[in-house]
């Protein structure tokens, strides 16, 4: 490289690697030109760019149909190849309206590619030095399309045809390249060059005699490594259509995430289990070097993409696991024999007979005791395998020596890599733990002494849900909670707009991800697998959506791949309810303001608190009580720190409350009620208030925290719907409540106001009645819907404990809810 370094322009090279996605049309090429410009610039530091191209999309395929369909003399390459050189000169001439001497080559390289095919048509045969000639056209016409492109720009650019530098020694799958002749021709043909753009063809070179050959498939990757080593390339960087290298398979795992970095081993495991990344053999120039390789987005340059390269010891500690894979199409089989304890060579006859035939070992795991051994091989061949080991063992099989050859078919061995494990205890715990959560059946377990790799082999038809539940583990927050929301209703949908405007701060600044993933109503429901968008959830839940099924609006949820599930019940339903315990035995948390089911009988709510117990599963109420009030914790809070409650009363209504607050005897009782329903403070048929039965629900659902096994039929109520109106419709019922207006005035007495209050006595006398307190007493004193709940306690004996704020509407109802579930996303994170 001396003759390079003297060189007037810096020896400071950067080699990109743009697929044919990335060259497909004149657009694109327009976009390459775009990057590679901007790139020649890197801090501060100019450096030279050595651009190395693939042919355009589905170009090479094209060429090496021709010559198949030349072969079968099928007339119809005649016409395919007329269309490949129009798609040519069409991109030329969007890109350079002129088109410029190139046209002509392009036709001459038509002309002899039409005269070579003629040939193949006439003697039905095309030998594999001709089919690389042809294909590797592409690369050709497409280094000469960006070059001129380039120097329409006024970009100083020449194109180097990587035949003339490039030697290799053919192989059948594969290329050995020549590096001594390789380079002396690469410094030779740089040292004349003074260009700051130079674009290469990628996928072709020479023989060693100087015929035209090709690096086989996938070789354009390999070119940008080959001439990265070639000219000392600072980096590598290869664009393609993805964001970088992912930690899964986003096809697979929707939570995969880009990489930032991967040392070179690493990104190696994950190839060679099929991750999209370089292959190994295309890294290796670049690892004999340790020029870093960068892995871009051609559609979003401003990324940063993946870096590949070798990775410092800081970075190694972060991450013990970077990425996992999976590979299908796998098969086990299981060598098992008593005869085979303590016999040296049993795994050598085995491999290497396996050898002989040519069958790939993929994975092997032996027992310690020797009595077996069992390998991953690819499904199409487990029946001479099976055979195989059969022959090579014929005579322990036949004395019962080795009992069993098994094969298993429809496997997937699934992986996880990461430089790091070694430095992090419990990896392998977790990993298996995840499986284990997932309810998936580990058949075979192998680790690398250099813990760089985990590999398990699982059925094929666990291989997806495998792959989610470990990713999941190392790639999400332990407060990662997929949402289901059941009652888009008034509160429900308060809710939905109220996680809209924090869901990403919470996810930025505390790590709690939130992810409503389902939405269902008695009718329909809207189900996404990442999360729906909350911004628009009104127009997506009018829009769309599909026919309400409970069942698969459940098991949606309950997904495999994210840590935790959730279902928020914000219905009033008597029904919903009754699946709660089954849910929770399904492993989902539970979070409502629904009242039903903590006053159904004692039985079912003590079912209830046991299956959460022995499913260690979260079921959060607070907001059945007080709405956004923290009455129920404070109570809890009480109890389980030894206090003795000897009585709780409280105003537990907010609609009563309103009414009652309002109510001095200046107005009719009658239209403070018409008001309040005009106002929504109501339900629709405000005898479901006046009733007492809601009160009566909150103190029955305190009572049983106290730990008292009362029932709903156990609560003395005072109902505040005269007997005469209970039966008749609502309508009806407001038309005459006005006649009972004097009666309610009558209770009425100077210097004192009605309220409407639940009690609850040490006893366990659970009361709900219209009382009447003095002018000072802190239920007098509330305004608009609020809620006052008073304890008194063996501490809280001369002065109870004041718990009051507005226990009614949407907005605080839903804003205790929300306080629920940021509450169990705590809890989920302290125990993880």
């Amino acid at each position: 490289m001396e003759n390079l370094r003297s060189n007037s322009k810096p020896n400071l090279w950067t080699v990109h690697k743009f697929g044919g996605t990335s060259v497909a049309n004149s657009e694109r090429y327009r976009k390459v030109a775009q990057i590679v410009r901007s790139q020649s610039s890197l801090s501060g530091n100019p450096t030279r760019q050595a651009v190395v191209v693939s042919a355009m999309s589905k170009v090479t395929d094209a060429l090496i149909e021709l010559t198949e369909l030349a072969v079968k003399q099928d007339d119809s390459y005649l016409a395919k190849l007329k269309t490949l050189l129009e798609k040519h000169v069409s991109t030329l001439v969007e890109l350079i309206p002129a088109g410029g001497d190139f046209v002509e080559r392009l036709h001459a390289d038509f002309r002899m590619i039409e005269e070579v095919l003629r040939a193949a048509w006439l003697t039905r045969t095309c030998s594999e030095r001709t089919v690389e000639l042809i294909a590797g056209h592409g690369e050709i016409w497409s280094a000469q399309l960006l070059c001129n492109y380039l120097n329409s720009l006024g970009v100083n650019a020449t194109w180097l045809d990587a035949r003339e530098v490039l030697v290799v020694n053919p192989g059948e799958s594969s290329v050995a390249v020549d590096w001594e002749v390789s380079q002396a021709k690469a410094d030779a043909w740089f040292a004349k060059r003074t260009e700051d753009f130079i674009v290469i063809t990628g996928f072709v070179a020479s023989s060693p005699d100087g015929i035209p050959t090709t690096l086989k498939r996938n070789g354009s990757d390999f070119s940008g490594s080959i001439f990265g080593k070639l000219l000392q390339a600072r980096e590598i960087i290869i664009w393609t259509d993805v964001d970088g290298v992912l930690s899964a398979d986003p096809r697979l795992v929707p939570e995969a995430v880009v990489l930032d970095e991967l040392s070179y081993q690493e990104a190696s495991e994950l190839a060679y289990f099929g991750a999209k990344v370089v292959h190994p053999a295309t890294m290796s120039p670049a690892i004999e070097d340790g020029i870093p390789i960068w892995i871009r987005n051609t559609f979003k340059p401003t990324l940063p993409g993946s870096r590949i390269g070798n990775t410092s010891p800081a970075k190694k500690t972060q991450t013990p696991i970077k990425g996992f894979a999976t590979i299908d199409g796998m098969a086990l089989v299981n060598v098992e024999g008593t005869g085979m304890i303590g016999v040296p060579g049993v795994a050598q006859r085995i491999f290497g007979a396996l050898r002989e035939v040519g069958v790939s070992v993929v994975m092997i795991s032996q027992a310690s005791s020797e009595h077996s051994i069992c390998f991953a091989i690819p499904s199409a061949q487990a029946a001479l395998a099976k055979k195989t080991v059969e022959h090579a063992f014929f005579a322990e099989l036949h004395h019962g020596q080795i009992q069993t050859v098994d094969v298993s078919a429809d496997c997937s061995i699934l992986a996880a890599v990461g430089d790091a494990m070694v430095d992090h205890p419990g990896v392998a715990g977790k990993f298996f733990g995840a499986l284990g959560k997932a309810g998936v059946n580990i058949r075979a377990i192998a680790q690398g002494s250099s813990e760089r790799n985990i590999s398990a082999v699982v059925d094929r038809v666990d291989s997806q849900r495998a792959l989610r539940a470990v990713h999941s583990a190392f790639y999400l927050s332990h407060q990662t909670l997929s949402v289901g929301l059941i009652g888009p209703g008034l509160i429900g949908g308060t809710l939905l707009d109220q996680l809209s405007e924090q869901a990403e701060k919470l996810r930025r600044d505390f790590k709690i991800d939130l992810r409503v993933r389902g939405i269902l109503s008695s009718k329909k429901m809207f189900l996404n697998e990442q999360s729906i968008e909350l911004k628009d959830w009104k127009k997506t839940w009018s829009d769309g959506g599909e026919p309400a099924d409970l069942d698969r609006f459940i098991s949606h949820i309950k997904a495999d791949h994210l840590p935790h599930a959730v279902i928020i019940d914000a219905t009033s339903s008597g029904e919903i309810p009754k699946f709660y315990p089954k849910w929770i035995r399904r492993g989902l948390h539970l979070i409502t303001p629904n009242k039903k089911a903590n006053t159904m009988s004692i039985e079912f709510y003590r079912e209830l608190a046991q299956s959460a117990r022995e499913r260690g599963r979260h079921y959060l109420y607070e907001t059945t009580v007080g709405a956004g009030l923290p009455i129920i914790n404070t109570l809890r809070d009480l109890v389980q720190t030894g206090d003795r409650v000897e009585k709780i009363e409280g105003i537990l209504s907010g609609t009563l409350s309103y009414i009652f607050n309002t109510y001095d005897g200046t107005r009719a009782f009658s239209e403070v009620v018409l008001e309040a329903k005009a106002r929504g403070y109501t339900e629709p048929d405000p005898r479901d208030d006046l009733s007492g039965r809601d009160v009566a629900r909150k103190l029955v659902i305190l009572a049983r925290e106290m730990g008292l096994g009362v029932e709903l039929s156990d609560v003395q109520i005072e109902s505040l719907v005269p007997e005469s109106l209970r039966d008749v419709g609502v309508d009806e019922f407001l038309k005459q409540l006005p006649q009972h207006d004097t009666a309610m005035k009558s209770l009425l007495a100077k210097g004192e106001v009605l309220r409407y209050v639940g009690k609850i006595s040490e006893a366990g006398k659970l009361s709900v009645s219209l009382s009447r307190y003095p002018s000072s007493h802190a239920f007098a004193r509330l305004s608009g819907s609020d809620n006052i709940v008073a304890f008194t306690t063996a501490r809280y004996h001369s002065q109870p404990l004041i718990v009051q704020g507005p226990g009614a509407g949407p907005q605080v109802t839903a804003a205790g809810v929300f306080g629920d579930l940021l509450r169990l996303a705590s809890y989920l994170g302290t125990s993880s």
